[in-house]
């Protein structure tokens, strides 16, 4: 059994820890931002240190590592440093999701439970898709994004890198082609427009509130 650390000690890493070893993966340590809480137990595990452990590292070929926090920059920054340095962020899937053999799913991806991801969609890397949501067939899913629960991502849409789209929210098929980089689109909201790059969408039916600083 191949076993992982896991990086941001947070309100979230239950559920990563839970989703990688529903994947098959032992968990090897957990590893804070900072030291503050290093010997602390967290369900049952040791928390044995920080993110330095990274930058301690020349190489950390063969090390294999899960990202559980939520914040995009951060997620984007330490992918990038394990990456660089030779580690491994697998792809976690979770039993239970409904994952068509026709689409394309990249490195450092996790579906949470009961999440569906139909053929002809790309998922990019480092990306993550939480409980019970669906990427229609011919969408993409950018790197670096967060999907939240209960989302439907509407066919023939594209998403780009590092947005966020909140909890129940709707992108509808054949209204929405692109919504753009670094984007966040509000919980429950529709959307039927296209957005572009560093904006707010939210409300029903979703509309501008603001763009975002670059």
């Amino acid at each position: 059994m191949k076993s992982l650390n896991i990086l941001g000690i947070g309100r979230n890493t239950v559920t990563v820890m839970d989703l990688a070893e529903d994947c098959g993966f032992a968990i090897k340590s957990l590893l804070h931002y900072n030291d503050d809480r290093t010997g602390e137990y967290y369900f049952g595990h040791e928390i044995k240190g920080s993110f330095q452990y990274l930058n301690d590292r020349d190489s950390l070929e063969g090390e294999f590592f899960a990202l559980s926090m939520g914040d995009l920059a951060i997620r984007e920054r330490l992918y990038t440093m394990i990456v660089q340095k030779g580690g491994t962020v697998p792809a976690l899937v979770h039993p239970s999701c409904v994952i068509s053999r026709r689409c394309e799913i990249g490195d450092g991806v996790q579906i949470m439970p009961g999440s569906i991801v139909q053929g002809d969609s790309r998922i990019g890397d480092n990306t993550v898709i939480t409980v019970n949501s669906v990427i229609a067939h011919s969408a993409t899913v950018g790197a670096n994004c967060l999907i939240s629960g209960n989302v439907m991502i509407g066919a023939y849409s594209d998403i780009g890198n590092n947005t966020h789209i909140g909890q129940g929210a709707t992108v509808v098929s054949g209204k929405v082609k692109h919504i753009g980089n670094h984007c966040i689109l509000g919980a429950g909201s529709p959307l039927l427009e296209d957005m572009p790059d560093y904006t707010i969408y939210a409300g029903c039916p979703a509309k501008f509130l603001k763009n975002l600083s670059r």
